[in-house]
């Protein structure tokens, strides 16, 4: 049994995280052991490593704060989830280990016989994806959605939801290369980052209307998309992948009276209701389970190998997700 422990944060993230071995750990009641299948590293996991993240584990930790596991054994009192029942792990419990203790009580069961690796990002970026579209503007099929990043693991998400739900979607990116790979994937248009931006997205949308901007890069990055957007419009920061503060002149915010919104998963989790959460995971895993929603992936590491896979997934030449899996 392994698990990817870090003692301390730094600036490279790498460098901070190990594999070490620990003992079989005995079981309580109303626990169950849990086989890792597959857990995927987030941005917000590399900047929990460097110490960036707005919420920050007690020191010794665990990396990893989503994945989907198999039941190996029950604890005294418990006989759900079943003995080999696929299971959504809870939200921070230290996922990136061959092995975990949780409560029966606090598991999703999810379908068996569905990837794995596409069940483990389940829990943050398709979410997030979805309420990017749906929480602050009324869009209409037709409507024209822009956002950058749109090569991430949110981005990937938004390109389908927003192509199941009637809308078109314009998505920014830094490198030529990713334009076809994301023109297959569904986007409606593809355009690399630049001052020539306003000029690119009226001639590739013959000047529509655009009501909402997602920004997850943040620095000049932002002023591009407000530039962009239309009279009125909303733009919602979810991520700063530049590193930089969050760039908006004026003249954009005042005459053109665009509304700045920031989202974070964790406070939407905290401030909705249960049922409005059972829903959103029940439309998720659903289309997941027909084949209608996934996510690309650049590559698997076992967790022996966790230096090399934070190394993959903090790089920016990436396309897709770093995904851990038990060997």
């Amino acid at each position: 049994m392994l698990k990817a422990e870090y003692q301390s944060r730094g600036p490279i993230p790498q460098d901070l995280i190990e594999a070490v071995p620990f003992d079989k750990p005995q079981l309580t009641e109303g626990q169950v052991l849990l086989e890792m299948l597959a857990a995927p590293i987030n941005p917000s996991d590399v900047l929990t490593l460097t110490g960036h993240y707005g919420i920050l584990p007690p020191l010794p930790a665990i990396g990893g704060n989503e994945g989907v596991a198999r039941v190996i054994e029950h604890g005294e009192g418990v006989s759900e989830p079943a003995i080999g029942q696929t299971v959504l792990l809870p939200m921070g419990i230290g996922t990136w280990a061959t092995h975990m203790v949780a409560k029966a009580e606090k598991l999703i069961a999810l379908p068996n016989g569905v990837d794995p690796v596409q069940l483990s990002m389940i829990t943050v970026n398709p979410p997030t994806a979805s309420l990017l579209l749906s929480e602050f503007v009324d869009l209409k099929p037709g409507d024209w959605v822009i956002q950058n990043a749109a090569n991430s693991g949110v981005g990937s998400y938004l390109i389908t939801l927003a192509k199941l739900r009637g809308l078109k979607t314009i998505n920014v990116v830094r490198r030529e290369s990713l334009i076809e790979p994301l023109l297959a994937a569904g986007a409606d248009v593809v355009l690399v980052d630049g001052d020539e931006l306003v000029e690119q997205v009226k001639a590739a949308t013959g000047g529509a209307v655009i009501k909402l901007g997602i920004d997850a890069v943040g620095g000049a990055a932002t002023a591009r998309l407000g530039a962009v957007l239309s009279e009125g419009a909303t733009l919602v920061n979810y991520g700063a992948m530049s590193g930089d503060a969050c760039m908006m002149p004026p003249t954009v915010i005042i005459f053109k009276d665009i509304t700045v919104r920031g989202f974070w998963l964790a406070k939407w989790f905290r401030t909705s209701t249960p049922e409005k959460q059972q829903a959103l995971y029940a439309s998720l895993i659903g289309l997941i389970a027909e084949g209608k929603l996934s996510a690309p992936v650049h590559a698997t590491y076992p967790v022996k190998d966790i230096k090399q896979a934070v190394a993959a997934a903090a790089s920016g030449k990436r396309n897709g997700k770093v995904i851990v899996v038990k060997d």
